[in-house]
């Protein structure tokens, strides 16, 4: 049994969520989001909350049951709060600066990164060494602050590069004599 899948996701006011063809379309304050469901799950709103129940019996439905409820979850979470990630920038002469729908990475390299914003995402920067990404996407949100922190991810000597806020960094000891 799973106990996430077990929970009904409440819908809260202001959120309307329904399903038509296999489809879940959840619309709320922020913006309208929809996810395909699975074959092996079973999908009902009842009242002001979305339960979700495994189709058969099957090892395979019942490990479906507690993600696709946990995808269902982040769906209502993203058009009623939104989803942020902050990245900090460590290093001497690294810094970021939001221009429109692009990003200006100085990382060290021998020229700027420019990378593209993806629709639906919000990129500020409230000082040089901050990058604050928020939408109402959490995969989206997720995916685009792992791509910029792949250009250079802090290493363990200095702790040089871009890290998620509150990230630890295993800091290793230099050469010794």
């Amino acid at each position: 049994m799973s106990r996430i899948g077990k929970k009904p996701v409440a819908i809260p006011s202001g959120v309307t969520a329904q399903i038509e063809e296999g489809t879940l379309n959840v619309k709320g304050p922020k913006g309208t989001l929809s996810m395909g469901l699975s074959d092996l799950v079973e999908c009902k709103i009842e009242g002001d909350a979305i339960s979700v129940t495994p189709a058969n019996d099957t090892k395979r439905a019942r490990s479906f049951w507690g993600m696709q409820r946990t995808l269902v979850s982040n769906l209502v979470e993203g058009v009623t709060a939104g989803y942020t990630k902050v990245l900090d920038i460590t290093g001497v002469g690294y810094r970021a600066q939001a221009q429109g729908q692009k990003i200006k990475l100085q990382l060290g390299f021998s020229h700027d990164v420019d990378v593209d914003v993806p629709e639906g995402l919000d990129v500020k920067t409230p000082d040089q060494t901050t990058i604050e990404i928020s939408g109402i996407d959490k995969q989206m949100v997720g995916q685009f602050a792992a791509e910029l922190r792949e250009w250079r991810k802090p290493e363990p000597y200095k702790g040089k590069g871009v890290k998620y806020r509150g990230e630890y960094i295993f800091r290793k000891e230099g050469k010794k004599k």
